[in-house]
């Protein structure tokens, strides 16, 4: 496969998620993440279907979309999926070739590429299907000025911020047997490698067990690992702004790999911060709890010094928090 058939991408444009009230999630998200809200649609500005708010921290750009009647695209997303991940919008620098290389080389398309525009200027995009119900939609701005989108008014609140900088990978569930299949696409469609791979070996208690390839576009750096369930006396749920418990035990047995780190052990036992390393350096992680009521989506928040794998080391000590916490909701 040549690497000028695929399309070219230039990094992460932004995260779209339906959820069931977005006036209240974007609340959330600006004062328990930092997030700056900076612009809406809705009504207000002529779009009759739905409301969405844009927020911004760093390079991480999440628009937060609510229906605005039962029925509808959106509406059956959220009741399907509770508060979730619709769109991975990517950007690039012509989305009418990237759509083009995307569906000769076995994506679905969703969107054929269109235009919109504004005042600010003319945006184009379009979009392919990926796993499940989410897509990805390439989007070219060079031409476009404006806040986030045609159809959008500037609504800054500013949220503080926490330190978060940019997406550093974005993590697929898909069915059993099902893992392979998406790697290929990605190698296929977009020309990704396979970075780093794990499987029951690696992933497993006594309850749950993983497999998962960490796929990657080495050019801009975009990373989507594919997880999918392996055999365990239960099948893994999925996981979920609380933060996930770690025992004591953990830092007592963390041994080489908190070696020659800059940050006091103490202070990261404190507030219960996971380290793993390889040979380009170490990483620290943490994981939220569910977001919302549906343990259908939660986040990582990773600081990189060096590491570029993904917290191998630490996937066992996760497991075992998530089990406690279905252990504390009667659900193990």
């Amino acid at each position: 496969m040549s690497e000028v058939d695929v399309p070219v991408l230039a990094g992460t444009d932004h995260v779209e998620l339906y959820v069931g009230n977005a006036r209240q999630a974007a609340y959330h998200y600006r004062n328990a993440f930092g997030f700056d809200v900076i612009a809406y649609a809705g009504p207000e500005t002529g779009v009759r279907d739905r409301a969405s708010y844009v927020l911004q921290q760093g390079k991480v750009r999440l628009v937060l979309t609510a229906a605005m009647g039962p029925e509808g695209d959106i509406a059956e997303h959220v009741r399907k999926h509770g508060d979730g991940v619709k769109t991975i919008a990517l950007r690039v620098d012509d989305a009418t070739a990237a759509f083009e290389a995307a569906t000769r080389r076995g994506a679905r398309g969703v969107r054929e590429p269109s235009r919109s525009e504004d005042e600010s200027g003319v945006l184009t995009y379009a979009t392919v299907a990926t796993y499940g119900d989410t897509v990805h939609t390439f989007v070219e701005r060079d031409e476009y000025s404006g806040v986030h989108w045609p159809g959008y008014r500037v609504d800054h609140r500013d949220g503080g911020g926490v330190g978060l900088r940019f997406i550093d990978h974005a993590v697929g569930n898909v069915e059993t047997g099902k893992m392979d299949d998406w790697v290929s696409f990605y190698s296929d469609v977009f020309g990704f490698t396979v970075f780093q791979e794990f499987d029951e070996n690696d992933i497993a208690t006594q309850y749950s067990a993983l497999r998962s390839k960490v796929t990657r576009d080495m050019r801009s750096m975009i990373t989507f690992p594919i997880n999918e369930p392996a055999v365990g006396l239960k099948p893994m749920r999925d996981r979920g702004v609380e933060f996930l418990n770690t025992p004591d035990a953990y830092y007592d047995a963390v041994g080489k790999r908190a070696e020659g780190i800059d940050e006091d052990l103490d202070r990261l036992h404190d507030l219960r911060i996971l380290i793993d390393r390889d040979d380009d350096g170490y990483l620290l992680q943490i994981f939220t709890r569910p977001v919302a009521d549906r343990p259908t989506l939660f986040f990582e928040v990773i600081q990189r010094k060096g590491c570029k794998g993904f917290g191998k080391g630490n996937f066992k000590a996760l497991f075992e928090s998530i089990e406690r916490e279905q252990a504390a909701r009667g659900n193990l």
